[in-house]
């Protein structure tokens, strides 16, 4: 088991982005802008998708962690830390699902 969480890939894309150093594939990413990101996140869960479909574990695995990543920096991109998405699951947490989802209906129309 690893003790790498979330968190520290966080903290990793942030200083990545801010280096600016076009070997790393998160500034050069960043530097496409939020379009091209977001793109990508949407490739990576079609791909994840793909391969859960499949039945193929590690498949699944390999695309489970680019999505992850690939999430994390749409996050940071929009200033929206991991915190902040971890305090919005928790508070859904509080309820059940189906009262969750109803809510949240609720407020978009």
């Amino acid at each position: 088991m690893t003790d790498f969480t979330l968190y520290d890939l966080e903290s990793l894309i942030a200083e990545r982005a801010a280096g600016g150093d076009e070997s790393s594939w998160t500034a050069r990413l960043v530097g496409m802008g939020i379009e091209k990101a977001a793109e990508k996140l949407g490739e990576e869960a079609v791909e994840t998708v793909i391969a859960a479909v499949a039945q193929d574990g590690q498949a699944t695995r390999s695309e489970a962690a680019d999505l992850l990543y690939h999430l994390l920096v749409v996050l940071h991109m929009k200033q929206i830390s991991l915190e902040e998405v971890m305090a919005e699951l928790e508070q859904r947490t509080a309820r059940s699902g189906v009262e969750e989802k109803a809510a949240r209906s609720k407020g978009t129309q």
